[in-house]
């Protein structure tokens, strides 16, 4: 089989987000740009695509009209109380959340604007928090949700790299897999591997790895933008760390499969360091897909604040660990139950009104700039239709008209002997008992009232707080939760510049990292948690800089 050769200026492996930012950066600087994916071209796009399309803005229109009063002052003190950065190598990440956080107070919503992105009137308040000002969470409602959800961002970036494809600027070659950076001298030139055999597998379903031939392109620059490890369950419990107790023996996959982590140990083989692998990002509401698109796969329900969460045992979760309030606290505290599993009890008025899911598949609306379905779907009495499906089709959904059946359902369903059905019984007696007053001693009901102060919870995410055996309030609902994994925290060290860094903390020369590879920035812009909304905008930032500066 001949070798494919070619020369580029800039070469970008990973067509993700962060990709395709870099892509637009250097092609509008002038260079000759490369991206190469081990993916059919139907992927164009990568995880972002399938995303909810939150980001992260600070004192934002949306938000002074909502009247949110935020601040750069406020969101530094929510980020760093968060992150909790704590290592010599924390340095490059800390310069990096300033950096991104001057950015999400600045120019990048008037820069995503210029590019027609638009946001939904509404900002979402995700990662509560609830352990105190200087503790983890967001302090005010920061989460903006796209109008056009993943593809919404997507498309302008990845229109502006077609257009580029299509008048010679950029070079697309999909199904090109690196197994090897080059390096001559110390400086990485460019990067060789495997061309995969043509596949049509349509976006997201997992493709064939037979090789069809080999291919070397040497470049100028190469920037690594090529994800996490979250779809390879092996290097998630390689990496898992101690504090978060032990792995999941059971997980969901909240990302496609080629989100394989290989180019992390190819980057490394060239020089760059790798930082902060044990810091990772999953959820602890995962639901398995009726619909799959890829293997294991797994949605997150976006709870809002009045379900019961109990583990799997029966046993009430502790405060501040209430749904939508702090995703590692309840991970870490999950893990110690010994159990992989976990339980919501609700009814239909909070799943009709709180429950939405994460992904640009199941939100319609949003994602196709529908307002009439808008309306329909989340003003309207009942769940969301996507929402419906899972009470009609999800194996993790139970429905019952009343709590003893309930109970003995989820007894019967796999893992369900570990639920003791009189602690159960008891927390939910015992919670019902403190709604029916204005006054109660139950932190969770008093963060939930205090929340629909807030017009935003009020109108879309929050429930009037009633009994769960309420008859009013619709059939009672058990859902069972599994871990979903989703994000690296840690990657490829960088500087702002977005230059990886050797172990001597100098820039291998001609190697630059993005995005998730790069832990959204330095080698975990994040720390230990994310305050929600900065992923996306974490490639963005990344993505844009390391552009840049590989033109340069």
């Amino acid at each position: 089989m001949a070798v494919r050769t070619a020369q580029t200026d800039v070469l970008i492996i990973g067509w993700g987000l962060s990709g395709l930012v870099a892509a637009c950066e250097a092609m509008d600087a002038g260079r000759s740009v490369t991206i190469i994916d081990q993916e059919p071209r139907s992927n164009l796009g990568g995880q972002a695509w399938w995303s909810f399309g939150g980001l992260f803005l600070i004192d934002s229109p949306e938000q002074r009209r909502m009247g949110i009063r935020d601040s750069l002052e406020l969101a530094t003190q929510d980020w760093f109380g968060n992150a909790g950065f704590d290592r010599p190598e924390d340095e490059w990440p800390r310069r990096w959340a300033r950096a991104y956080l001057d950015f999400a107070a600045g120019e990048k919503r008037a820069w995503l604007r210029q590019r027609g992105v638009g946001f939904f009137p509404v900002v979402g308040w995700a990662e509560r928090g609830g352990s105190g000002a200087i503790g983890p969470g967001n302090s005010v409602p920061r989460f903006h949700i796209t109008w056009g959800t993943g593809p919404g961002i997507v498309a302008p970036f990845a229109a502006a790299v077609e257009a580029g494809a299509a008048d010679g600027r950029v070079r697309i070659l999909p199904r090109h897999r690196v197994t090897e950076l080059l390096v001559d001298a110390g400086a990485v030139t460019g990067a060789r591997g495997d061309v995969l055999a043509d596949s049509s597998a349509p976006r997201g379903v997992s493709s064939s790895r037979d090789v069809a031939g080999d291919f070397e392109i040497t470049a100028e620059a190469t920037i690594v933008a090529s994800g996490g490890i979250g779809g390879n369950h092996d290097l998630v419990r390689a990496a898992w760390p101690e504090r978060l107790g032990t792995p999941p023996q059971h997980m969901l996959t909240g990302v496609p499969a080629y989100v394989d982590g290989s180019m992390h140990g190819v980057s490394e083989a060239a020089g760059a360091r790798l930082i902060n692998g044990d810091r990772m990002w999953h959820y602890v509401e995962g639901i398995a897909n009726w619909d799959p698109v890829w293997p294991q796969h797994g949605i997150r329900i976006l709870p809002g604040p009045s379900s019961l969460w109990l583990d799997a045992t029966g046993r009430r979760l502790p405060v501040p660990l209430y749904p939508g309030f702090d995703t590692l606290g309840t991970l870490a505290h999950l893990r110690t139950t010994g159990h992989d599993h976990s339980w919501f009890i609700t009814s239909l008025k909070i799943v009709e009104k709180e429950f939405a899911l994460s992904g640009s598949e199941q939100n319609p609306d949003l994602t196709g700039k529908d307002v009439g379905l808008l309306l329909k779907s989340r003003l309207a009495k009942g769940p969301t239709g996507p929402v419906q499906s899972f009470l009609d089709e999800g194996a993790d959904f139970i429905v019952e008209n009343d709590l003893e059946t309930l109970l003995g359902q989820m007894q019967r369903m796999p893992g369900g002997e570990a639920l003791n059905v009189d602690q159960a019984r008891q927390e939910v007696l015992a919670r019902d008992r403190e709604i029916g007053n204005d006054f109660t001693k139950d932190a969770q009901i008093s963060m939930l009232r205090s929340m629909r102060s807030y017009r935003g919870d009020k109108l879309i995410r929050t429930a009037p707080p009633h009994r769960l055996q309420d008859p009013a309030a619709g059939p009672m609902i058990a859902v069972k939760l599994h871990v979903l994994t989703r994000k690296s925290l840690g990657g490829i060290q960088t500087d702002l510049d977005g230059r990886a860094l050797g172990a001597d903390g100098q820039p291998v020369p001609g190697l630059y990292a993005a995005g998730e590879a790069s832990g959204f920035g330095g080698g975990g812009v994040h720390g230990y948690r994310a305050l929600e909304g900065t992923f996306l905008g974490g490639c963005l930032f990344s993505g844009r800089q390391a552009g840049r500066a590989a033109a340069r």
